[in-house]
């Protein structure tokens, strides 16, 4: 009997030492890949021959390691109807069915499927969603730390037209390309 103890105790222990270690793998992974929190004061503005504004109403999760690239990502989402161009009437026509359709298509959206070092910084491949259309696109990027978080800067450019913003009036080539630039302080 007490060689059959011995072993049903072995047998316990291992069990309790396996559920500790997988308790340990999943809280390093779970403190390795933390969420930023994006702060209030970032900026997306974008620029073109016919529009230039800003958009607020930013969201979503922002996990970014620079020595854990495998595990970072960005899900995002920018409410449409907060474009302001410093214009009313150019507002309600941007948001209108005319430009983006906010009623329809209330937001813009990336999600990444990659990030990537670059000469530069970094590469976020993933799907940007406009407008009901969405494309392969990736968004150069760079990382700064500080004491409080973090800066992601970006700059880059999209054709209005690969996603279906399109204008009654014939368009003339680079009129419909916008630059975007970016500025996102995260926190911790």
């Amino acid at each position: 009997m007490s060689a059959l103890r011995y072993i049903c105790c072995m047998k316990t222990n291992i069990c309790m030492v396996a559920g500790v270690m997988i308790i340990a793998i999943f809280s390093f992974t779970f403190i390795q890949s933390q969420e930023w929190k994006i702060s209030d004061d970032y900026s997306i503005k974008f620029t073109g021959n016919n529009a230039t504004g800003i958009f607020r109403g930013l969201k979503g999760t922002v996990i970014f390691d620079d020595a854990d690239l495998s595990s970072s990502r960005f899900d995002v989402t920018v409410d449409v109807t907060s474009i302001n161009t410093g214009s009313g009437m150019k507002n309600t026509h941007a948001k209108s069915e005319k430009w983006f359709d906010a009623a329809k298509y209330p937001y813009i959206a990336f999600k990444s499927t990659s990030i990537s070092k670059t000469p530069g910084g970094y590469a976020a491949k993933g799907n940007l969603t406009m407008h009901g259309v969405t494309k392969d696109f990736t968004i150069p990027f760079t990382f700064t730390k500080n004491s409080g978080g973090g800066v992601f800067v970006s700059n880059f450019t999209v054709n209005r037209l690969d996603f279906g913003i399109q204008t009654p009036e014939p368009d003339l080539g680079a009129a419909s390309v916008l630059t975007v630039d970016l500025n996102i302080p995260v926190l911790r």
